[in-house]
């Protein structure tokens, strides 16, 4: 089979006819198509002519004629470029090969996950101005500077003459240092976000520990009231039974023996009961006291357990008493005309 160049495929594409024809909707622009075309390969020979079916998303299909090949980049990008069916008033599809597509950085400015190439180029498509050639260039140009290969610095300052560069070029210059302040921004937005939401998390939990918090001190609160209720009912009581037993002169005139007085026991058992009740409650302020001096580490523990022994067994004994005389005081009152 003799070998076909670039101008005959391309010539034996667009001359076909019925099932086998392309796609390309504007007949009288074919000629347009092959010059734009053989232009492209002539520029780019790593570049090859096939004809091929391109299917759209929503699965319809189209025969296209394609330029596969790579680019002249360092490392190389294999790539195919389309050309849609309404060319030259529509802008090739730009793709990057399976293989190529695994190994591109996925914050590319300018290639999707997928492998699709969107650059400043093909969105400002315009024809006659735009054409398959400067297409190409263009890509060489933006590949060069930030290869889809590459990660995405997010600061690398590159000094440019003005003079130097076109329009174009200096608009995909623009278009890659604003893509990277964006993902720069992104990424401190994406760490404040974090670090917001862990704070967010503590304040939560310390707002938990403070409800609680309160919700005890109301608590609390509400005891205080009640004891402080009970405490000046008692009060009251007290000041009553101290009207009731002739206690109407003022506090001056109360000698220390009539108080005492007030106090004395009517017989020999309820002297003794109040006596015993007397040392059991000093008996009970003691054991307080040493396990006060016991946490504070005044009284050594061995010594502590000695007196708690004592002092219980003592108590005992006096509470027993009570009990005892308190039997017999009933009896007694039980017997009594």
């Amino acid at each position: 089979m003799a070998f076909l160049t670039s101008t005959q495929i391309i010539d034996a594409a667009l001359r076909c006819d019925g099932p086998h024809s392309l796609s390309y909707k504007h007949d009288n622009l074919k000629w347009l198509i092959r010059q734009h075309f053989l232009s492209l390969l002539n520029n780019f020979p790593s570049l090859k002519p096939s004809i091929d079916t391109f299917t759209y998303d929503e699965g319809t299909t189209v025969k296209l004629l394609v330029a596969t090949g790579c680019f002249p980049v360092s490392p190389n990008i294999h790539l195919a470029i389309w050309i849609h069916e309404s060319y030259p008033f529509v802008a090739p599809f730009v793709l990057l090969s399976s293989a190529s597509t695994s190994k591109t950085s996925h914050a590319h400015p300018f290639v999707s996950p997928l492998g699709e190439v969107f650059i400043p180029y093909l969105h400002l498509w315009n024809y006659p101005q735009s054409n398959l050639l400067d297409l190409a260039r263009s890509l060489v140009h933006i590949f060069t500077y930030q290869h889809p290969f590459a990660p995405l610095e997010p600061h690398r300052p590159k000094f440019i003459d003005t003079s130097l560069v076109s329009k174009m070029e200096a608009l995909n210059f623009l278009y890659i240092a604003l893509h990277r302040d964006i993902i720069a921004s992104t990424d401190k937005a994406n760490d404040d976000i974090d670090s917001l939401s862990s704070l967010q998390a503590e304040l939560v939990r310390r707002e938990e520990i403070l409800n609680i918090e309160l919700g005890e001190s109301r608590y609390e609160r509400l005891c205080l009231k009640e004891t402080v209720r009970d405490l000046a009912f008692e009060a009251d009581v007290l000041m009553n039974w101290l009207k009731v037993n002739d206690h109407r002169n003022s506090q001056n005139n109360i000698s220390k023996d009539s108080i005492e007085d007030a106090f004395e026991a009517a017989d020999e058992v309820s002297s003794q009961i109040l006596n015993l009740s007397s040392e059991d409650k000093a008996i009970e302020d003691l054991l307080y006291v040493l396990e006060t001096a016991l946490q504070q580490g005044v009284v050594p523990f061995d010594k502590y357990l000695k007196q708690v022994r004592t002092l219980s067994r003592e108590q005992y004994f006096h509470r027993a008493k009570i009990v005892k005389l308190r039997g017999s005081y009933m009896l007694y009152q039980l017997d009594e005309p």
